[in-house]
């Protein structure tokens, strides 16, 4: 199987840490149209010309500006587009559209790990990391093995996909890839994982 994993742009959520979730549509920021840009410029070096591939997207509007813009630089058709709400970032509930800061203080304690980068504390009426893998197993098993893919999602459900694949540390019972910067793209081919574009993002966004 060969998976191109990559991660969305900087959102205007992501530059203001205010909590995005899979429900909120939140457009890039100018630097995150400059990282598409970038990660389009490598994917096409890497691909060349109208790759012969199916392109996943999470239905998220910051997934999809990015993957416009990725697009139009590998020559892809934006309606040959494959959505799927499996692939959408962890749902934080009632969090969704919060300040970082407001949740940790109402709690009195951080809710990311300083040294993962993962959600410490559960969202109310959200995901967890279990849910995370579940749906992304299912999603695994229904793709083709035969035809490569490029898929475009999120930093936490990227990394649960990358652990899926090629392992990664425990995490709430989930094998989960160290976190990367927005706008990097990873190759995983036969369980081997290879960096094809490193993003000039926050590796550890403050708004998922």
């Amino acid at each position: 199987m060969d998976l191109i994993i990559a991660r969305h742009a900087e959102t205007v959520f992501n530059a203001a840490a205010r909590m995005q979730g899979n429900g909120a549509h939140t457009p890039l920021t100018r630097a995150g149209i400059a990282q598409a840009e970038a990660m389009g410029a490598a994917l096409r070096s890497a691909l060349g010309e109208a790759p012969d591939l199916d392109l996943w997207v999470s239905p998220s509007g910051r997934t999809q500006q990015t993957a416009a813009i990725v697009s139009e630089h590998l020559g892809l058709d934006f309606f040959g587009w494959r959505k799927d709400a499996r692939l959408l970032e962890i749902d934080v509930g009632a969090w969704e559209g919060r300040w970082y800061h407001d949740i940790a203080a109402e709690l009195g304690r951080p809710i990311i790990d300083p040294e993962r980068g993962q959600f410490c504390e559960p969202p109310p009426n959200g995901e967890w990391y279990p849910d995370i893998a579940a749906r992304l197993t299912d999603w695994l098993a229904e793709l083709n093995p035969a035809r490569p893919a490029l898929i475009i999602s999120h930093g936490i459900t990227a990394g649960v996909l990358r652990g899926l694949l090629v392992g990664g540390e425990d995490w709430h019972g989930v094998p989960v890839a160290p976190r990367a910067p927005q706008g990097t793209v990873f190759r995983i081919v036969g369980g081997v994982e290879q960096v094809i574009h490193t993003g000039s993002g926050a590796a550890v966004s403050r708004a998922a």
